[in-house]
């Protein structure tokens, strides 16, 4: 009986073969992926918009008054502001309300009572835009 023996160079030749066509065939599709990148979304006006807040003081007896100055930055002139102090954890809006003046600058009063450490910050209402908190100490 007589057998016949294929080359090794026949089969890696085969399986090279075998390689490349899946390779194209892979790489095909991942051009047809890739021809067109997803946009991606707008930010939102929220993301874009900000709030500085300054106080006049930063120590005021109870009872006392505290004035709020600032400017706002992607948010329509004439929209409402108020201030909000921190409260067990929770950011709770105080009576003091206002809105964006011509050139988006903005100023409160607030009149302070509880004795401690008030944290503060000014929100505008109907966004999630915050200004940065700030301390002002009630004696």
């Amino acid at each position: 009986m007589h057998r016949t023996h294929r080359h090794p160079a026949s089969r890696a030749l085969a399986a090279g073969a075998l390689s490349l066509a899946l390779l194209s065939a892979g790489s095909a599709g991942a051009f047809a992926t890739e021809a067109k990148p997803k946009p991606s979304p707008s930010p939102s006006a929220s993301a874009m918009a900000s709030i500085t807040i300054k106080p006049s003081t930063t120590s005021v007896n109870a009872g006392g008054s505290v004035t709020f100055t600032g400017r706002t930055q992607g948010l329509k002139v004439g929209w409402p502001l108020v201030l909000q102090h921190q409260k067990a954890g929770k950011w709770v809006p105080l009576k003091a309300t206002t809105k964006t003046k011509n050139g988006s600058s903005y100023s409160l009063t607030a009149k302070l009572n509880t004795v401690g450490n008030e944290h503060l910050r000014v929100s505008a209402v109907g966004k999630k835009v915050y200004s940065p908190a700030v301390t002002v100490n009630v004696t």
